[in-house]
C-alpha cells in the first residue's frame, strides 16, 4: 500500500505556478515533520521544503520566497505551492517525512519550459 501519493504536477512556462499535493497514511503523518523533495535528471534528490506538525517551515535557498509548504493535519495531506517557476525547477517532486524514510512514492513530474 502506497504511503505517499503525490499529485498536481504538469508542464508550465517560466513564471507560472503549480500546486502539488501529497496524501499520506496517518501512521506516517501524524506528529511528524514532513517535507517535499525533488530529483532533476542526472542529479541527486534534494530537499526543497519542510514543515513541522505545528506548521513551522523551512526552505532550500533556491526556492525561498517562491514556494510555500503547508499541511492539513485533518486530511493527512501536505501541499507545495510553487510560484514564479524557473527552468531549473524541472524535476520529479516527492513528499516524505523529514528526515525521509526509505519508502518513496511515485512522485509527480514538474516540467518548466518555454
Amino acid at each position: 500500500q502506497a504511503q505517499f501519493v503525490e499529485s498536481g504536477g504538469g508542464q508550465v512556462q517560466p513564471g507560472g505556478s503549480l500546486r502539488l499535493s501529497c496524501a499520506a497514511s496517518g501512521t506516517i503523518f501524524d506528529g511528524y515533520r514532513m517535507g517535499w523533495y525533488r530529483q532533476a535528471p542526472g542529479k541527486q534528490r534534494e530537499a526543497v521544503a519542510g514543515i513541522t506538525y505545528g506548521g513551522s517551515t523551512t526552505y532550500a535557498d533556491s526556492v525561498k520566497g517562491r514556494f510555500t509548504i503547508s499541511r492539513d493535519n485533518a486530511k493527512n495531506t501536505v501541499y507545495l505551492q510553487m510560484n514564479y517557476l524557473k527552468l531549473e525547477d524541472t524535476a520529479v517532486y516527492y513528499c516524505n517525512r523529514a528526515p525521509a524514510t526509505g519508502n518513496w512514492g511515485q512522485g509527480t513530474q514538474v516540467t518548466v519550459s518555454s
